[in-house]
């Protein structure tokens, strides 16, 4: 909702789309350069507080934002620094209420939980755009910020009297300035990347959802040069397909949470999925087959997300799970500030149905690669020193599977 009406706004000041896309940039770039230390943070201060503090922080942010436009205070200045001040906290925020879940059920609900808050995600998404809308127009955009600094008090006020169910796992905090070596919180932030970097299964998770989100995925940007240009439709068309992709993001998320056992090979497999129907997507001859198309790719794409959210939230340890989202942070951010312009000059040269099609075999391409590489590394024979064969001075060697 805020980020609507924070759009609205920077629209209403400037006039100018190029603004919007800006404090938009902003509002990332924290993201980008200190999500590692939002993780370690969230690692070392206990969940529960810190979720509640960060929550109670942006929406002081948004109270001060709605006193300043009700006072006519605001400029673009001071928007931009607001903007900032809302990533550099999201920084901590983000990764310490996707946790929580984790420290309030058994370990095996944990990917039902992490289904659950993406259908929730999914449907504020739906909602917060029409909502600003409906605020804006009947109250003002002050009025839309005052009440977005309402929900933020809300969660913040609801957290401290969570209450873990029987079964989960009681997670240890180490004490200020304690790490798993000993050392100081800059070894925190290095051993996050060390680990991340060392476990196969989180860079390929990383490749894989990287390489999706660059030429997949961002079908706000695709479909709309799609339906507009080549299918000749108009903004009520996309309308209806934005409401298709919602509402398959929606049921995604359904069939998410009922996920037990997620994995990277089953994020893999779904984002091929997405890619080859992507394709058939782009060779749409008419907006009815695109629709139907529409919602099956959603789906696939919500499941994927879920899916890949439960592996980052259970493969690390307990202690280390804070900081392995804080490079995740760190990751996304560049393929969100960097797929735009990239998919939007593959658009330029080959136009918007090039541009599915060109997107979805590389994908496809790229994860089948990924496949045949592992598999044959998985069956690559290894040399095994074999004692009964050994000739005298010179230890024999056999292959074995």
């Amino acid at each position: 909702m805020q980020l609507t009406v924070q759009n609205l706004l920077v629209l209403q000041i400037t006039g100018s789309a190029a603004a919007a896309g800006l404090s938009m940039s902003v509002q990332a770039a924290p993201a980008l350069l200190i999500s590692v230390l939002g993780g370690a943070a969230v690692d070392r201060w206990p969940r529960k507080l810190t979720a509640a503090v960060s929550q109670a922080v942006l929406g002081a942010i948004a109270f001060t934002t709605a006193v300043l436009v009700a006072l006519d205070l605001l400029d673009m200045t001071s928007l931009m620094v607001l903007a900032a001040l809302t990533g550099v906290v999201a920084t901590v925020d983000n990764p310490a209420c996707a946790l929580l879940g984790n420290d309030l059920v058994p370990a095996e609900d944990v990917p039902s939980a992490i289904g659950v808050g993406a259908l929730v995600h999914q449907a504020g998404r739906l909602a917060g755009a029409a909502l600003a809308g409906v605020a804006v127009g009947f109250l003002g955009t002050s009025a839309a910020y005052f009440g977005n600094g309402l929900s933020f008090l809300f969660v913040a006020s609801v957290i401290p009297f969570l209450r873990p169910a029987a079964g989960a796992a009681k997670r240890d905090v180490p004490a200020p300035g304690a790490t798993g070596s000993g050392t100081g919180p800059d070894l925190t932030v290095r051993e996050g990347l060390a680990y991340f970097v060392r476990r196969p299964r989180l860079v390929a998770l990383a490749g894989v959802t990287g390489i999706s989100s660059v030429f997949g995925r961002n079908y706000g940007l695709t479909l709309a040069v799609l339906v507009t240009g080549p299918l000749a439709g108009g903004a009520g068309s996309f309308g209806t397909v934005s409401t298709v992709l919602a509402v398959g993001g929606i049921l995604g998320a359904v069939l998410g949470a009922r996920l037990r056992k997620p994995s990277v090979r089953l994020v893999c497999a779904l984002a091929a999925a997405g890619a080859l129907l992507q394709v058939v997507a782009g060779l749409s001859p008419s907006l009815a087959v695109l629709i139907a198309l529409v919602l099956p790719m959603a789906v696939v794409e919500s499941v994927s997300d879920t899916a890949g959210t439960a592996v980052l939230q259970t493969d690390p340890p307990p202690h280390m799970r804070g900081r392995v989202l804080g490079v995740w942070g760190s990751i996304g951010t560049v393929w969100s500030l960097g797929g735009p312009p990239a998919l939007g000059l593959l658009m330029e040269l080959a136009g918007p149905r090039g541009a599915l099609v060109t997107g979805g075999l590389l994908i496809a391409g790229a994860i089948g690669a990924g496949a045949l590489l592992r598999r044959r590394r998985a069956t690559a024979p290894v040399l095994l020193r074999t004692e009964a064969h050994e000739a005298p001075g010179r230890p024999a060697l056999t292959p074995a599977a």
